[in-house]
């Protein structure tokens, strides 16, 4: 599982990246988890706002740091 923060480094941004390896440590569940910060590549993706998150190449948060119940739901789909 490859899990993508979007973002330029802003707290949101900090605050999501945590959130979601802090999720993934309760759940057990092993994922690479990458913070990309590079403005091209947002751009090329369609983010518009950030944080933005993307879970195996697809767009599941825009805009907010996600909850963990959020996170749990998109692991476990």
């Amino acid at each position: 599982m490859k899990i993508e923060v979007f973002g330029p480094g802003c707290p949101k941004c900090q605050n999501a990246t945590e959130i979601i390896k802090e999720t993934l440590v309760e759940l057990n569940v092993s994922a690479e988890v990458q913070k990309i910060s590079d403005l091209d590549a947002m751009l090329d993706r369609g983010i518009l706002k950030t944080p933005a998150v993307y879970l195996d190449g697809k767009k599941v948060l825009e805009g907010k740091v996600p909850t963990k119940e959020e996170i749990k739901s998109w692991i476990n789909q």
